[in-house]
């Protein structure tokens, strides 16, 4: 009786040194896993697709892990299943929990590309090309077949894009950015057409787009905006032309080098508002939501004529001819 007494002693004292290692052994590898830190490799960026498991994501992301700890673990961390699918940025030193809470919350990576009022289509492609992990889709397409695509009316698509700073994600393409600038110009557009100043010399929000590209390349100063536009209003109003030489500049395209002559004045392009009368035929820029504003609510003004006074971008505004020579002499030819 006594040695079968010791022997289940023993048996117990056996069975609970082994329960006490194990117990020892899981927890070594519960706090293993808790401060484990992931190994992205040599790509920060990690997608998670489309029904993808944490039990799966934890395979790709700790490899090393066996399959059993890995299930044990996801089973203490119920919270951590629901993962979302998306493109997440992963550092070196985030640990395995920290990535599966951040698939949890959806926190995705995100980046932005700024596509600047001012600057023409071909500076928005290029522009597009050079940003970071942004799909190119649109190298050798024409202008045409990139206005099918958009599913736009016309094949010149200059100004027909908001300036603005657009968040996209990996995987995003340049044509998915362009696609929501195009639609976001339609729609302040026609908000800003609708509550446009009666009475314009302009007939159609196309055309607000065509002077308002033009006052954004005439002047950088932002309370000038409803000013310069008073200008180009008055003179279309009166049948003057409008001799603005940034439309002189769209017109030369490459000829263009940073110079403009007399020859180039009087030289003519569908551009040249020295030497057609009214608007251009396009926009020659992408005009600011600002611009816009501007161009369908001018200031109320008796000026024709307008010339820079300095470094500074603002300009002296003149009612007549003589007096706007005289501020010529002044601030360009300093006599």
């Amino acid at each position: 009786m006594s040695k079968l007494i010791k022997g289940l002693k023993a048996a117990v004292l056996a069975a609970t040194l082994a329960g006490v290692g194990l117990a020892g052994y899981g927890y070594h590898q519960w706090q293993r896993l808790e401060s484990l830190t992931i190994t992205p490799g040599e790509h920060p960026l990690f997608v998670v697709h489309r029904g993808e498991t944490a039990l799966q994501l934890t395979g790709r992301l700790s490899p090393e892990l066996p399959l059993l700890h890995r299930r044990l673990w996801l089973k203490l961390h119920p919270e951590l299943a629901a993962v979302r699918q998306g493109t997440y940025k992963l550092d070196e030193d985030t640990s395995l929990r920290e990535a599966l809470t951040k698939f949890v919350n959806g926190d995705v990576y995100r980046l932005n590309v700024t596509l600047v009022e001012g600057l023409r289509l071909s500076d928005w492609q290029a522009r597009l090309a050079g940003a970071e992990y942004l799909e190119q889709t649109l190298e050798g397409v024409s202008e045409a077949e990139l206005a099918e695509r958009l599913g736009a009316k016309r094949d010149k698509l200059e100004g027909l894009f908001l300036p603005e700073t657009y968040n996209y994600t990996p995987g995003d393409s340049d044509l998915d950015v362009l696609e929501r600038a195009y639609g976001h110009m339609q729609d302040f557009l026609t908000e800003a057409w609708e509550n446009r100043e009666p009475n314009l010399p302009i007939d159609t929000p196309y055309e607000a787009l065509i002077l308002a590209s033009i006052i954004e390349k005439e002047t950088g100063v932002a309370d000038e905006r409803p000013m310069i536009a008073s200008v180009f209003v008055n003179r279309l109003r009166r049948g003057m032309r409008l001799q603005t030489d940034p439309t002189v500049i769209y017109g030369m395209g490459e000829d263009y080098d940073g110079n403009i002559r007399k020859r180039d004045l009087q030289t003519h392009t569908p551009y040249n508002t020295y030497v057609i009368s009214g608007l251009p035929p396009t926009p020659i820029a992408m005009p600011s939501k600002e611009a816009i504003r501007a161009a369908l609510n001018p200031a109320e003004s008796k000026y024709y004529y307008f010339v820079a006074m300095g470094e500074d971008g603002r300009h002296y505004f003149s009612k007549t001819l003589r007096e706007h020579n005289n501020a010529v002499r002044r601030y360009i030819l300093n006599r």
